[in-house]
């Protein structure tokens, strides 16, 4: 089970969530909004090599190259 980071849209709150699968959906903790992903760090691809242009949302592109 991943630990995934979060911000809310509504009060703009960052926070941390374990989570049982990644498209599973977060509540804010302070105004019970759903959260939307936040994106942070360096990505990888699946070689270990740092991705060049990497956006983290494997759904919306054709992977790593």
């Amino acid at each position: 089970m991943p630990i995934l980071q979060y911000k809310c849209p509504q009060c703009g709150k960052e926070f941390e969530e374990l989570v049982k699968n990644y498209g599973e959906e977060v509540m804010c903790p302070a105004c019970g909004t759903a959260a939307v992903r936040s994106w942070s760090g360096c990505m990888y691809s699946a070689t270990g090599k740092p991705a060049k242009k990497c956006s983290g949302k494997c759904s919306e592109c054709s992977g790593c190259k």
